[in-house]
């Protein structure tokens, strides 16, 4: 665009009314929230698992496998979903010998399991599970996963695996040895039952409005008026830089805007792609711009 007689880049409109991104909530009174496990910030989702029901005791022998999910397009098709943090109650009987471990993948915006990345809890300067002893009769422990505004990410299922190890002292008795269920089998050795209370995901969801974006895709090949279609790219180009920023940690972001257009937009996987190969061809014109790679997370 034209500025005081020099060629300036042009900025593209504001996208808040297409997507939210934000919350109001300051780090600190996040970081507050989250510690107190505020319901103010928890994100009602569906439990689900064929291995095991809440408040109920199972043998914890074998993996256990259970979701949290939204099923945004069926109950909240104008919200999309970010993950704040996790929280878990897991008890276990008197002097069991068990511990448990815990698995974590996320899903963005829908599809099958295998859309989904894992969580690298404790690796590169990624959170960990932070465990606190209950004051309940039996030996229980809140299980927390504090993401908070660093972290987060967007989510429309959370996978969860739990399986359990055995905990014994080492041959000096100053260090712990782990061992699987299954690799130490000693009859003497109460490995016990445990149960799951309850299981939080805290987080908020933000406006979409998957028509404007529609909107925006049709101007691609059928612009309103002159200047439109660059218009609507660049709005789309940012769009998709500020999804993908929210990308879990790794070497290359994942390309979370493919899997929003295919899954929250119901675009066929030629759609996409074309969209994609536009916006990049038309980032490649753009005056200082780089262009990054992403890692194919949605089919």
């Amino acid at each position: 665009m034209l500025s005081q007689g020099l060629c300036k880049p042009e900025v593209a409109e504001s996208t808040d009314h297409y997507i939210g991104f934000e919350t109001d909530l300051q780090d600190l009174e996040m970081k507050y929230l989250l510690q107190k496990t505020d319901r103010r910030i928890e994100v009602h989702a569906i439990f689900i698992s064929n291995d095991m029901r809440l408040n109920s005791w199972f043998d914890p022998s074998w993996r256990k496998r259970m979701l949290l999910t939204l099923k945004s397009n069926k109950y909240k098709s104008s919200l999309v979903h970010m993950i704040l943090g996790l929280s878990l109650q897991i008890c276990l009987t008197k002097n069991s010998t068990l511990e448990p471990v815990l698995a974590v993948y996320v899903n963005p915006f829908g599809g099958s399991h295998s859309e989904s990345w894992f969580m690298p809890v404790s690796e590169n300067s990624f959170p960990d599970w932070e465990r606190t002893k209950l004051d309940l009769p039996l030996q229980c422990y809140n299980w927390s996963l504090t993401l908070g505004n660093k972290w987060k990410t967007f989510f429309e299922t959370v996978h969860i695996y739990l399986r359990s190890r055995i905990k014994s002292s080492g041959p000096n008795g100053n260090e712990s040895i782990y061992y699987e269920p299954l690799e130490f089998i000693d009859p003497s050795r109460n490995l016990g039952y445990m149960k799951i209370n309850n299981i939080q995901v805290f987080g908020y969801s933000m406006h979409f409005d998957p028509e404007a974006i529609r909107d925006l895709i049709l101007q691609l090949d059928y612009p309103y008026t002159q200047g439109s279609q660059d218009s609507a790219l660049l709005q789309l180009l940012e769009i998709r830089d500020r999804v993908n920023k929210l990308s879990p940690p790794g070497q290359r972001r994942l390309d979370l805007f493919s899997c929003l257009l295919r899954h929250r937009l119901k675009l066929s996987t030629s759609e996409v792609v074309r969209i994609q190969s536009a916006l990049q061809a038309f980032n490649a014109k753009l005056p200082n711009t780089v262009d990054y790679d992403t890692t194919k997370l949605c089919s």
